[in-house]
């Protein structure tokens, strides 16, 4: 592929998938500026990989690998409170999700918000199925147990 194919190539598929995957970011770390620099990272490292990636047809996967794993680097280096919201700005869905470990959120956001099926989540999470299984079931669980919006 020549390099002004490749490059065009690339930017269609940013063009068309940047504000699906801005929301999946946001979904796994509930911040839009961090979600922001979990897209920036991930578009970059997709560009680099963009000829083998493409050819394979996993651009979604690869990017959404990027994002979690960009964003279990950022939470291991920091290991500070999650960022904070505006409380405008966050809806009732990422409240509960920002209220989940880490890894149960992670496993919701692949596993129920974007359907991918238990080995896909495991392999971007970089853990087994059975513990997707298991983070997916005490998230479930604990989403569960919260008080409906017209209850409160």
């Amino acid at each position: 592929m020549r390099v002004d194919a490749r490059e065009a190539a690339y930017v269609e598929f940013v063009t068309a998938r940047e504000t699906h995957l801005r929301r999946i970011a946001y979904a796994v770390c509930g911040d839009w500026d961090l979600a922001d620099d979990l897209l920036q990272t991930a578009l970059i490292r997709l560009y680099v990989a963009w000829p083998r990636v493409r050819h394979l047809g996993t651009e979604d996967a690869y990017v959404r690998r990027i994002i979690v794993r960009a964003h279990v680097d950022e939470h291991r280096q920091h290991h500070g409170p999650p960022h904070d919201q505006d409380a405008t700005e966050r809806t009732a869905l990422f409240d509960a999700l920002q209220a989940l470990p880490a890894m149960q959120r992670k496993t919701v956001v692949l596993r129920h918000w974007l359907g991918l099926s238990v080995e896909e989540t495991a392999e971007d999470l970089g853990i087994s199925t059975a513990s997707v299984r298991g983070h997916s079931s005490r998230a479930l669980a604990a989403l569960a147990g919260l008080p409906s919006r017209e209850a409160r």
